[in-house]
């Protein structure tokens, strides 16, 4: 709970006593909460910051990440333009280090299509980020050009349709929860909370892909538009419970 009250505001830091109200909404009673935050400080995912706390580490990581899915930077791209591709080198490798392979690839919306050589349409631009790091320390990387069907191959390395499905699905959930958040916001932060946590996870997991790559009904833009009204409304009810705590 308090890594998504920190990851859905801007900047990513809120006061103690705001935290910790934060999870009540949550059933979660103070001495847990400052518990968690005790927990959270000492692993390097927050760090204190006069009356408050911020997030550090990875979850800093993680609020960049959500806000690059939220603004996405995509190029122009046509058949044959080629592929960003990553192949690992090394042989018998630790599990850590494989481990933080598949999650760099990941956040470079690189899909894998066979052990050990990943790939993605080469629309995305070069990373100098932390990923970026990780897959060229364990891997040769380069663009490629694949003599086959390239849709038909995005398709093979993507389950398009069953995120589309997924995204439509948050979509309807956003437009049916706006009335209560617009009416009685401070009552159904909880849910919203929630609801907001699964669209940000939801999008950080879109390939971004080109136009000519994707069905025609994709809904990456759709579920974005939607859940940035979403969150005009969102935060207004977060900014009212607040002031409760700037009265204390």
């Amino acid at each position: 709970m308090i890594a998504s009250a920190l990851l859905g505001v801007r900047p990513p830091r809120l006061r103690t006593r705001t935290l910790l109200r934060a999870c009540a909404l949550f059933d979660i009673s103070e001495g847990t909460g400052r518990v968690a935050l005790s927990r959270m400080v000492a692993a390097g995912e927050l760090v204190a910051d006069g009356d408050g706390y911020a997030l550090a580490g990875p979850l800093l990581d993680r609020s960049a990440r959500q806000d690059r899915s939220a603004e996405p930077t995509v190029g122009v791209w046509k058949p044959g333009d080629g592929w960003t591709t990553a192949i690992v080198t090394g042989e018998a490798r630790p599990a850590a280090e494989r481990a933080a392979l598949r999650r760099a690839a990941a956040d470079l919306r690189l899909a894998e299509l066979r052990e050990g050589v990943w790939v993605r349409p080469d629309n995305l631009g070069r990373s100098d980020g932390p990923a970026a790091a990780v897959v060229r320390a364990q891997c040769l990387t380069g663009t490629a050009t694949f003599d086959t069907d390239e849709a038909a191959l995005a398709t093979r390395l993507w389950d398009l349709a069953g995120w589309n499905e997924r995204a439509r699905r948050l979509e309807r959930a956003l437009a049916r929860s706006l009335p209560a958040l617009d009416g009685e916001g401070q009552r159904v932060l909880a849910g919203a909370f929630v609801l907001s946590a699964a669209v940000w996870r939801h999008l950080q997991a879109d390939p971004l892909l080109p136009a000519g790559l994707l069905p025609p009904t994709w809904g990456g833009d759709d579920l974005r538009d939607a859940h940035r009204r979403w969150r005009v409304v969102f935060d207004r009810a977060w900014v009212a419970w607040t002031r409760v705590d700037d009265r204390l």
